[in-house]
């Protein structure tokens, strides 16, 4: 544990970063969920820390708050339920589990 860890408050560890959702035009579930999806554009889409691929269905699932291995995701499109697991390079993935 470094100084800056330990001099920190025990809560600023587990804090995440928050970001503002806007319905960004997914039409293809329910009025009050669009916010939460983005459809995915293609290799060169970069993806937010708080947005995951669900590779059933290749939609971007997006959160208020930022991902972190163990989360659990659901997509409402495909209804696949989710954990986020780190891959290869340190980057998220959502690896299927039902």
């Amino acid at each position: 544990m470094t100084d800056a860890e330990s001099s920190a408050p025990p809560n600023s560890r587990d804090s995440r970063r928050t970001y503002e959702l806007e319905d960004l035009g997914f039409n293809e579930v329910p009025k009050k969920w669009r916010k939460f999806y983005r459809h995915w554009t293609g290799p060169g889409d970069e993806l937010a820390p708080n947005e995951i691929l669900c590779p059933v269905c290749k939609v971007v699932i997006r959160s208020g708050r930022e991902f972190r291995p163990g989360d659990k995701v659901y997509c409402m499109p495909c209804m696949s339920r989710m954990v986020v697991v780190e891959g290869p390079g340190g980057r998220l993935e959502a690896e299927v589990v039902f």
